[in-house]
């Protein structure tokens, strides 16, 4: 595939422009429809919504590859008399973070914009001061005079999303909503279209899902690897670059901005996957992180390694700053060396791999 000549790749850019909601990612579906059918042999959609790539159906052993499309957002949940809009969470929220953002109201008819509001800090006695603001002591102001007029434009359950784009912050550092995970589903997916455009005979069979609905519990995933019914399967998202102030190394490990990929490591990982990775990274002199996972992760590996007879499964993450927030930050240098690593481990697999143990 020809590489853009910006350091923002034109594939990854498009996904993070998509508004894609956890159950509404319409958006992004589209954009792996245009990029991503064209390199696979075999291309599915399925009833969750995922996109599922195939390369070389045939080999052996099976390998998959998870990256969610869905992002954060809100959604409609009630609308009072004065027109102000009531909503629900769609994923994990700080609610910190919630008040006073631009929003856009995905409505069939045509985008709603409108703001995240609460009650001023002025209006506010010292100890409300100090509480965090609970989901319905807020609302979204679309500028309706009233219930009827609000709901000429917006319905209950129109999924919301921030208004927060992408920008390059410094060098190829940038920052925007949904890097959680348009970065993991564009890896995944861009792997494939490298390995398709590849010279290199490819053993294992190849399958890129771009899953739904992991906010909310790994949903898409689990649909999906039951249908794929992989021997072995990476799950790339993002995990928490600890390198910045009030961030205790003891707590959380250090991970950091620009140190390239963090393999996991622990009991959601398969031996084997954990060392292929880090055989692989040391080939191909990709910087890599380990970062302890003492439990199941919060990603799609969850669910791969659990389907059917079991999957040996590993987590690649993507070293990510203010995760789960409006502005969340990387560094595009990591993005690249994980495309670069998946590929390389597809590559070395070899026939009847199975990670077994």
């Amino acid at each position: 595939m020809a590489k853009s000549k910006s350091p923002v790749p034109a594939f990854l850019k498009d996904l993070i422009d998509a508004r894609s909601p956890t159950g509404a990612e319409y958006e992004a579906q589209a954009v792996l429809d245009k990029y991503l059918k064209p390199a696979a042999d075999v291309y599915e959609k399925d009833a969750m919504g995922n996109r599922i790539a195939t390369l070389n159906p045939k080999g052996n052993p099976t390998l998959m590859l998870a990256g969610h499309m869905d992002e954060l957002g809100l959604i409609v949940r009630y609308v009072d008399d004065n027109g102000f809009v009531y909503f629900d969470v769609l994923g994990g929220h700080d609610n910190v973070m919630i008040s006073g953002r631009r929003v856009t109201v995905l409505n069939k008819q045509g985008d709603v914009s409108g703001v995240t509001g609460k009650r001023a800090i002025h209006l506010m006695s010292p100890e409300d001061r100090k509480k965090v603001p609970q989901i319905h002591q807020m609302w979204i102001d679309i500028g309706a005079k009233s219930r009827d007029e609000a709901l000429e434009r917006i319905s209950i359950g129109d999924p919301v999303v921030y208004q927060h784009g992408f920008e390059l912050i410094h060098g190829t550092v940038g920052a925007s909503r949904a890097f959680d995970n348009k970065s993991g589903c564009y890896v995944v997916s861009e792997a494939l279209r490298r390995l398709a455009d590849s010279k290199k005979k490819l053993t294992a069979k190849v399958v890129s899902v771009a899953t739904t609905q992991e906010e909310i519990g790994t949903r898409g995933a689990v649909t999906s690897s039951y249908a794929v019914n992989p021997d072995l399967g990476i799950a790339v998202d993002v995990g928490h670059a600890t390198d910045h102030p009030d961030c205790e190394p003891k707590k959380y490990g250090k991970q950091t901005l620009g140190g390239g990929p963090i393999i996991g490591r622990g009991p959601n990982i398969n031996p084997f996957m954990f060392e292929r990775l880090v055989e692989c990274a040391e080939k191909q002199n990709i910087p890599y992180q380990v970062e302890c996972e003492p439990r199941p992760t919060g990603t799609d590996a969850r669910a791969i390694q659990m389907a059917r007879a079991g999957v040996a499964a590993a987590v690649v993450s993507i070293p990510l700053r203010y995760m789960h927030t409006p502005s969340e930050v990387v560094d595009l240098a990591d993005v690249e060396n994980t495309v670069k690593l998946i590929v390389a481990f597809a590559q070395s697999l070899k026939k009847g791999e199975r990670g077994v143990w």
